[in-house]
């Protein structure tokens, strides 16, 4: 791993209090290198998202401390964009309006930013909907839009909080492979949160797998293939031998059952 970027010590998320306590996550560490890919993977309820949040500085962690940057995380932090799992853009800007509302609100100048925010539609092949309002795009449409929006101000943090989990397969899987072009241009670090084994595996550098509720770090996974990956890729021994890992570690826990 390279130098760390962020860094998770100890933390732990309980909400409520007394007999309505509800612990989701527990003892969480493990740290994220400069540039990295890392998913975090686990059943539903596990803490993934609340993790994520914690990490955004949209949520306090009940102990332990979370360092971006080697400083402490203590409400949202402007090096970091968030990709959340709906679209959520304003139905009545325009897409190119809609990439550049986070400049507004950091209070940037508009147009010091508005050749990035042509590129970054350029990228993923939206240049020609600029001009274009929500209702006329479709769902993988929306999400690219608001991946270019958390991306704009350049952080140098993207977290994404299952950000294709509302997609068909097919728009997922090109979805994907945009995603993997956009990182390596990029060169963020990502913190991403899925459901899915294959997606985990096929875009991270590391897999972080988290246990049922209360969420814990049940192993990390670092993922030796070669990138760019195709959507071939999936269909090698040395894919599936990861996918199995995570399978079993599943299986072996009662998240999954083959009976």
């Amino acid at each position: 791993m390279s130098r760390p970027h962020v860094n998770i010590e100890g933390v732990k998320k309980v909400y409520g209090a007394g007999r309505d306590a509800l612990e989701a996550i527990r003892e969480a560490s493990f740290a994220v290198g400069q540039g990295e890919f890392v998913s975090l993977l686990g059943p539903s309820g596990c803490g993934k998202s609340t993790l994520l949040m914690m990490v955004g500085g949209l949520l306090e962690p009940t102990a332990g401390q979370i360092l971006v940057d080697g400083g402490r995380v203590t409400g949202p932090r402007k090096e970091v964009g968030i990709v959340f799992q709906s679209p959520v853009l304003l139905p009545w800007r325009t897409v190119l309006d809609n990439v550049l509302f986070p400049i507004e609100m950091l209070r940037l100048r508009r147009p010091d930013y508005g050749g990035r925010a042509l590129e970054l539609l350029e990228m993923t092949k939206l240049e020609e909907f600029r001009d274009k309002l929500p209702r006329e795009l479709s769902g993988g449409m929306k999400q690219r839009v608001s991946i270019c929006r958390a991306l704009i101000h350049n952080p140098s943090l993207l977290l994404m909080d299952e950000p294709f989990s509302a997609l068909d397969a097919l728009t997922r899987d090109q979805l994907n492979l945009d995603l993997q072009k956009i990182w390596q241009q990029n060169h963020k670090t990502v913190l991403f949160v899925t459901h899915s084994i294959t997606e985990a595996v096929f875009l991270s550098d590391r897999v972080v797998v988290m246990s049922p509720r209360p969420g814990t770090i049940e192993r990390i996974l670092e993922i030796d293939l070669p990138r760019p990956r195709s959507l071939d890729v999936r269909e090698t021994p040395e894919f599936a031998r990861y996918s199995k890992a995570i399978r079993d570690i599943f299986l072996a826990r009662g998240v999954l059952s083959n009976s």
